[in-house]
């Protein structure tokens, strides 16, 4: 098993990757040509996308075609929906899911939200590093990234990164996974 599932993901200083009603405005403010804060080289590392049915639909009404459709790509929903190329919508169990995609070779699978996701592989202990860029702005209110109800779960820092814009991206993995 040497896939790692990594949750790689941007938030405001107070934690939410959404204001009120999925705005993501706040993202553009550490927008900049020719930076793209590790993205691209991450996307390298990745084979395959775990994503929640609404973070899918919200990306669908912004744009005409769907990022990862080159990547195998898990839509976590409760509805049975007509699968896409290798966009599949997937509503069996999540754990399930995580433990199968691990076990195969491959690269390492991307956690891409949104949060009922994240939360749900966070009880489970299914995410192996995290990946958060922050964005300098307190939002006071929206989707909050990390829900009440999981387990702690101590972090070891491996990589802590600063952006002229003021973007901070914070690298961790569980503690005590190597």
């Amino acid at each position: 098993m040497n896939r790692k599932t990594i949750l790689y993901i941007a938030i405001s200083a107070d934690g939410y990757i959404a204001k009120p009603n999925d705005d993501l405005s706040f993202l553009s403010m550490v927008q900049q040509d020719g930076e793209d804060y590790g993205y691209t080289d991450f996307l390298k590392s990745v084979d395959t996308v775990i994503m929640g049915r609404k973070t899918y639909d919200w990306i669908m009404t912004q744009l005409s075609e769907f990022p990862h459709a080159d990547l195998d790509s898990y839509i976590i929903t409760r509805s049975v929906r007509t699968d896409v190329g290798k966009t599949k919508f997937y509503t069996g169990n999540l754990k399930e899911l995580v433990s199968e995609l691990k076990n195969k070779p491959g690269k390492n699978i991307f956690v891409d939200g949104g949060a009922e996701i994240v939360n749900e592989l966070m009880k489970e202990n299914l995410i192996d590093a995290f990946i958060i860029s922050v964005i300098p702005i307190f939002v006071g209110s929206g989707t909050r990234l990390f829900n009440d109800g999981r387990p702690e779960q101590k972090l070891e820092i491996v990589r802590v990164k600063r952006f002229d814009t003021g973007l901070v991206q914070l690298h961790y993995k569980p503690a005590g996974n190597d």
